[in-house]
């Protein structure tokens, strides 16, 4: 096929998010407080199996309390945060105020690495003029982490599910950020990491490639080995 448009996810596609580790003690540090080895550890360990970070681990288990607002976490900001806050208060902080500071860290620019050969790729469909969208299940703005990396520029539009109160893999979105490029889904291709939310696409007819979900040091060149520019 010839490609004229690529849609890419962003968490565990263009970016990664900070470990359960770097995101706690960064909280720590803004709020200035201070716990012993022991403790930091008992809370990292609670909020990665908790699913606390979003963008991080999947929770071993959701509370039958949050079960419906994570179902749909996605479609809203309120929704978001309900869930995510709710998921990191199953572990006991030493502050009350840290459950919102970690969430609110995690929407921070600083929070994201952008993978190795991001720029690169981005950078190339630009000069090839293939049009590029964005299109993730988010309960923010992520445009902010595009432009903090400089990666702004090579974007072309953004669909974020909590603007339209619809997730992946719903068809809609695919089919918002195809006409936002102005290019036909059997012309395009789609790049995630989540194979159900992501190969949503595919009912449109846009072309779905995979990439796994690692950390940034262990994925140097997922992306330009997908073949995207001619």
């Amino acid at each position: 096929m010839m490609i004229k448009g690529v849609l890419f996810d962003f968490s565990g596609t263009l970016f990664r998010i900070e470990s359960v580790r770097s995101w706690l003690a960064a909280v720590l540090a803004e709020q200035e407080m201070r716990v012993d080895a022991a403790d930091f550890e008992r809370y990292a360990e609670g909020l990665t199996a908790a699913g606390a970070l979003p963008g991080g681990p999947a929770p071993q288990h959701v509370p039958d309390r949050l079960a419906e607002v994570w179902a749909t976490r996605d479609e809203s900001a309120e929704r978001h945060r309900e869930a995510y806050v709710g998921l990191a208060r199953q572990v006991a902080l030493p502050d009350p105020g840290l459950y919102d500071a970690l969430y609110d860290r995690h929407r921070s620019p600083a929070a994201w690495r952008p993978y190795p050969d991001a720029e690169e790729v981005l950078g190339s469909l630009r000069a090839s003029g293939i049009r590029v969208c964005v299109v993730s299940n988010i309960g923010w703005d992520l445009r902010p982490v595009f432009r903090a990396h400089g990666l702004d520029a090579r974007v072309d539009a953004y669909v974020l599910s909590y603007e339209h109160g619809v997730q992946k893999p719903d068809p809609q979105l695919f089919h918002t950020a195809c006409t936002l490029i102005q290019q036909d889904p059997t012309d395009v291709v789609m790049v995630g990491d989540d194979r159900h939310a992501d190969g949503g696409a595919a009912a449109l007819g846009c072309d779905v490639r995979f990439v796994e979900h690692l950390p940034v040091e262990e994925r140097p060149d997922a992306l330009r080995a997908l073949g995207l520019v001619p």
